[in-house]
């Protein structure tokens, strides 16, 4: 059977959203006018996150200062970003999505995949369906989509980056040489601006001109995986499925999305210490240790990056795995940029283990993990008898005043979430950058 999938993008998602919203209120469309979301407006460290289109007429640009922006337009008016409207939002239209298809696939906040392979008698008519999903969230909730169409993943996203906004594209096996090759090579998904370097020094300018290249001069300059997969993208050709539902994998998570911007050490310091607290802590309830310790981060532009380590022993304390954080967060975040989002993952589990087998000459290192350990059990018991808060570590009592105040947020234990947990490995299981 013919696979048929659909990729729907929200177009200008942020300031779209924001745009719905006050047109609903009475005010003036932000779309049509000079405008961009950027973050906190009062802050000097705000970034624009997204921009109108008349925006881009002062060649404003997506990641830098807000303060810039208005020295290049003095009339641009910026919003503050709201999230608990964008996540609304993205429900919303993923909603009407799952109504047409029976797999759906979230790619990323303003972004889908859906798997229309097999729901010919239902939708005989592909690109109709197209409109008609597309209109249908144009009409009910007040923003545009694009729709592209294609026989994988890899055609329908490109196809729907194609002339914006409110519009409907294919991306076909016979239509790749018309419609993809011409594109400069930096437009396939995933090529990054250092492959763009490299395969331009090789006189490779298009996609056509990558598709056509020699695999192993390719093999030579990128290596081996990764000059394979440029391959095969420019050529049009992608396996990977459309998954309604994460892979799963045995692990614990905790996740706070933050109300306010972090940039300081401290401050995320102590969000990776209340993480480390309750995931560990629930990891512990189970009889589980990890052998391995991700930390997630995510920026005002829901870019999601990880670093993750693998240890020699099995870690099940809470300070262990803060140290191991702090050690990951220093090493994943090195710009400063303003956080939304942190999290910790641990996998690679042991279960069943009571405990590990100490020498009776203990290093210093194992005498502190057993002090450790006492400390969590007591911990542990303490709120298993009269309640979680009940205990709080000495560490994070300014949670509950200063800090708290500025940086609480929602959590979400218990679950490892791919979507979010390997976007640094490109948002995607099966499409990695290059």
């Amino acid at each position: 059977m013919e696979r048929m999938i659909f990729h729907v993008d929200v177009n200008s998602a942020f300031l779209s959203w924001e745009a719905m919203r006050r047109v609903r209120a009475g005010e003036p469309d932000l779309r049509l006018i000079p405008s961009c979301v950027g973050g906190d407006p009062e802050s000097r460290r705000s970034i624009v996150v997204a921009k109108s289109i008349p925006a881009k007429k002062y060649n404003i640009q997506t990641g830098e200062p807000v303060s810039q922006a208005l020295r290049k337009c003095p009339g641009l008016v910026v919003v503050r970003s709201d999230f608990k409207l964008y996540s609304s939002c993205s429900k919303a239209f993923k909603d009407i999505c799952r109504s047409y298809a029976p797999v759906v696939e979230e790619f990323s906040i303003d972004e889908c995949f859906l798997d229309m392979t097999g729901t010919e008698l239902v939708y005989p008519d592909p690109i109709a369906t197209a409109y008609e999903i597309k209109d249908k969230i144009r009409d009910e909730l007040g923003f545009t989509v694009n729709v592209g169409i294609g026989n994988n993943k890899l055609c329908a996203k490109m196809a729907s980056d194609f002339e914006k906004p409110d519009k409907v594209h294919t991306l076909f096996p016979d239509e790749i040489q018309e419609k993809m090759w011409p594109l400069p090579v930096g437009d396939l998904l995933f090529i990054g601006k250092s492959t763009v370097k490299k395969l331009t020094e090789m006189n490779i300018r298009t996609i056509g001109e990558l598709a056509q290249s020699d695999p192993d001069r390719l093999a030579d300059v990128l290596g081996n995986k990764m000059s394979l997969q440029a391959y095969r993208y420019a050529n049009g050709l992608d396996d990977s499925p459309v998954a309604s539902q994460p892979e799963e994998e045995k692990g614990y998570s905790n996740e706070v999305t933050l109300e306010g911007d972090v940039t300081e050490d401290e401050a995320a310091h102590r969000i990776l210490l209340a993480l480390s607290d309750s995931v560990t802590a629930h990891m512990r309830r189970d009889g589980a240790r990890a052998h391995c310790v991700s930390v997630s981060i995510r920026y005002l532009d829901f870019k999601t990056r990880s670093h993750q380590t693998t240890l020699e022993n099995a870690v099940d304390t809470c300070n262990e795995v803060y140290e191991t954080a702090k050690k990951l967060l220093s090493e994943l975040w090195k710009d400063k940029r303003p956080l939304r989002l942190m999290g910790i993952s641990l996998t690679k589990l042991e279960k069943g283990a009571e405990g590990e087998q100490l020498s009776f000459f203990q290093s210093e290192q194992e005498k502190k993990r057993e002090r450790d350990q006492k400390l969590d059990k007591t911990v542990d018991a303490l709120r298993g008898r009269f309640g979680s808060d009940v205990i709080t570590r000495g560490s994070l009592m300014s949670l509950g005043t200063e800090v708290g105040r500025k940086y609480k947020g929602k959590q979400d234990s218990e679950r490892i979430d791919k979507e979010q947990y390997d976007q640094s490995r490109n948002n995607n299981r099966n499409i990695t950058e290059i």
